[in-house]
């Protein structure tokens, strides 16, 4: 059983986690975090998602070998040719051994869960012209983050993934998705065998915060 704990903790623990066990996921887990996710806020409470659960061996293993082959092209491209340092260098090594492992296992994750968008452009106009309010997925990954800290809530693990996005129409034929909506993104859910804690980040808050007008800094008092 897992302790229970608070918001804040939460989210600064909520981390990728890209090992997993093979123990199955109960299904009152699953629909506590669909639940969740419904909560998150939307533009007009229009809640332009839809989630699709692939439980199915095969299924899963047909979205793994998607995911590998889009994982292929792109490892390559992204890369480094150099590091600054030899931590950066281990932190980027470190990761991408992370989520090699993650490719070459996906299938053996026990839910795969997809978040679908209708694509439908959000602008409006008026005399003046075009309103461009922000793109409609602006209203979609609120959801997604409630649902990985639902997740995060339960002790169980997701990462947000869209390499499968490469080969998007395979995973439409695949899943029989209609054309109209987009695979946004590809949340594996399991057990993680990893550990929970503050994530790494190269950039933290008071470098990449200005106060009242851009550029002007304030120092942290503690």
């Amino acid at each position: 059983m897992e302790k229970e704990i608070g918001l804040l903790e939460g989210l600064m623990t909520t981390r990728a986690m890209r090992r997993y066990s093979e123990e199955s996921v109960s299904e009152e887990d699953i629909w506590t975090c669909l639940e969740a996710a419904v909560q998150a806020p939307s533009g007009g409470n229009i809640q332009p998602y839809q989630f699709l659960i692939v439980q199915d061996p095969d299924l899963r293993f047909e979205l793994a070998e998607i995911y590998r082959k889009g994982w292929a092209r792109y490892e390559p491209v992204i890369a480094p040719k150099e590091f600054p340092n030899d931590a950066v260098r281990e932190g980027w090594e470190r990761n991408n051994r992370a989520t090699v492992h993650l490719a070459e296992n996906l299938e053996r994750v026990p839910v795969h869960v997809l978040v679908l968008m209708p694509s439908i452009d959000m602008t409006v106009h008026d005399d003046e012209g075009p309103m461009p309010v922000g793109p409609t997925h602006a209203s979609v990954y609120p959801a997604v983050q409630n649902f990985m800290l639902a997740a995060r809530s339960l002790g169980l693990g997701t990462s947000l993934t869209t390499l499968h996005r490469i080969y998007e129409d395979d995973v439409r034929d695949l899943l029989n998705i209609p054309d109209r909506y987009e695979v946004l993104a590809l949340l594996p859910l399991g057990h993680p065998t990893g550990n929970w804690g503050v994530a790494p980040r190269h950039r933290s808050a008071d470098k990449i915060t200005s106060w009242n007008r851009f550029g002007e800094k304030r120092d942290r008092e503690h």
